[in-house]
């Protein structure tokens, strides 16, 4: 049998790409941004994408390299340096034969020479996210110096990173909102590596304050991304994955205010459960025609966040007992009922709430991906 029968694409990490926040200084010039890569599993090629979706102007890369094991590699667009992306498109790099360890991390470097729109971007959090951004062209500097560089979690345009591997290994998008953008795809990945899973990555596919049914057309809330029917076409179909865990739904019971109290969020964006539920079943249904096992987690609790009121709860709960009696999917992760407090099921448990009342801690995201069933990361 030949390699080519015998191995495939895989991703080994990747992000949604969302709308940066809107402001003066949402231009880039002369900056090198390096994100720390880690790899569930062995390859021998990689290959990258760069995703300029919801970007307004056309954007040029001007040098990216792969920092592995103290030996730089050049990665070309066919077969050229510079990659130009379009607004709203994005691009695939050329196979880079290089060795790639399971369990080690790798560093993705580019380089901005030109003003640069910052807007198609990305927060996420957790043990193995985040990356640094620095002054100059630093694609082939092994250690940044600290004066000219700083931390960030914000992902700017690389949205995946694909190594070529065996056929057995393969992913598992997480899909949702800020709290999938938040830890718990990491912890995920972590105990994928510390339980003896070593043929599974975790992608991570969510946008902070993003809702199944509705965005927001205004410069103020733009940043809180687009809606489902915009997103999940564009970034669940992954590399090497053959299933998703969708956790999403509770920014649209939570947003929408009235007029009164703000103007960008009238109570008519508020949907009815069978509403809300109609649109879990379009995210079914295209996983289902990608070929993927469907998972979905149920909505947290949320008593205690500014805007929680009666019929939140009522509709929360109506969605959540949707998910844990339908059919339609290959089996719900009831995230609800590991974080709730038994004696108050619409408020966290103490221990698990980051004191917001809507995102949990870090010991609740430690808990969401423990109640990720072993049979999903087999």
């Amino acid at each position: 049998m030949s390699e080519k029968t015998t191995k495939h694409w895989a991703s080994i990490w990747g992000n949604a790409v969302s709308i940066g926040e809107n402001r003066p200084e949402s231009y880039g010039k002369n900056i090198t941004l390096r994100y720390p890569i880690y790899s569930a599993f062995d390859g021998d090629s990689i290959r990258l994408t760069f995703d300029n979706y919801c970007g307004t102007d056309a954007i040029c890369i001007e040098k990216t390299t792969i920092l592995m094991n103290g030996t730089f590699y050049p990665v070309t667009f066919h077969g050229k340096s510079q990659a130009f992306i379009p607004a709203g498109a994005n691009i695939v790099s050329d196979e880079i034969s290089c060795l790639v360890k399971a369990g080690y991390f790798f560093k993705v470097s580019f380089y901005l020479k030109e003003y640069t729109q910052m807007r198609s971007m990305v927060y996420t959090s957790g043990p193995l996210s985040g990356g640094m951004y620095a002054t100059g062209d630093q694609t082939m500097v092994e250690e940044i110096p600290l004066p000219i560089s700083r931390k960030t979690n914000y992902n700017y345009f690389l949205s995946n990173v694909s190594v070529y591997t065996e056929q057995e290994n393969r992913a598992i998008v997480c899909f949702g909102d800020s709290i999938t953008a938040q830890d718990w795809p990491d912890y995920l990945a972590l105990r994928c590596k510390e339980e003896g899973f070593p043929h599974t990555s975790i992608i991570r596919r969510a946008t902070s304050g993003s809702r199944i049914l509705r965005e927001y057309d205004c410069i103020t809330y733009e940043s809180y991304g687009l809606k489902g029917e915009k997103r999940f076409s564009h970034e669940v179909p992954t590399d090497g994955a053959d299933t998703v865990i969708i956790q999403q739904g509770i920014n649209d019971i939570i947003h929408p205010v009235g007029t009164d109290v703000n103007p960008f969020r009238p109570m008519s964006d508020l949907p009815t459960a069978e509403e809300l539920i109609e649109g879990l079943k379009t995210y079914i249904s295209q996983a289902r025609s990608y070929g993927y096992k469907v998972y979905v987690g149920t909505l947290l609790p949320i008593e205690g966040w500014r805007t929680y009121a009666e019929f939140r709860e009522t509709l929360r709960n109506a969605y959540n007992n949707w998910i844990r009696s339908t059919d339609l999917i290959d089996g719900v992760i009831d995230f609800d009922k590991a974080l709730c407090n038994p004696e108050n099921p619409s408020a966290f448990l103490p221990i698990y709430d980051s004191g917001d009342h809507l995102h949990p801690s870090a010991k609740g995201y430690q808990k969401m991906a423990e109640e990720v069933g072993k049979n999903l990361l087999k």
